[in-house]
């Protein structure tokens, strides 16, 4: 009885090592602007794509400013989970938010918008669902 306790345990351990890994984030994001697929998980992108990284502070430089809590230009709030992943691609591909038509994204370089893009979608709401993590191919 011990050693089949012992087996079961240990089965669960290694399939709990086996599975976490395939639940990480999106390591690459395919962009429809440029039609390009995009490397988040390796390089430059790995530390842009990051709350620490050039995408994420952007968002909290330029974004943030409006979409803050309270703010007085009607804004709604927003954060990194407010959409999933693929809606922020959405968002960004189409451009059909008031920010983007009315000038408020002319500030932002394309490389800026990029950058903005790879880090909401990886760190979008449900990004650690392992059937969505390869969105590339």
């Amino acid at each position: 009885m011990k050693q089949t306790g012992i087996a079961i345990l240990t089965t669960l351990l290694l399939l709990a090592w086996a599975v976490l890994p395939a639940m990480a984030r999106p390591g690459k994001r395919y962009d429809q602007r440029t039609k390009m697929c995009r490397i988040l998980n390796k390089g430059q992108l790995d530390w842009d794509s990051e709350p620490w990284g050039r995408g994420g502070k952007r968002f909290r430089e330029v974004c943030k400013s409006c979409h803050s809590k309270n703010n007085d230009q009607g804004a709604p709030f927003l954060w990194a989970e407010s959409y999933t992943a693929e809606a922020w691609n959405r968002i960004f591909a189409k451009r059909r938010k008031k920010c983007a038509r009315n000038g408020s994204w002319d500030k932002l370089s394309e490389e800026d918008l990029l950058l903005i893009n790879d880090y909401l979608y990886r760190n979008g709401d449900w990004t650690y669902d392992p059937n969505d993590a390869d969105s590339c191919g």
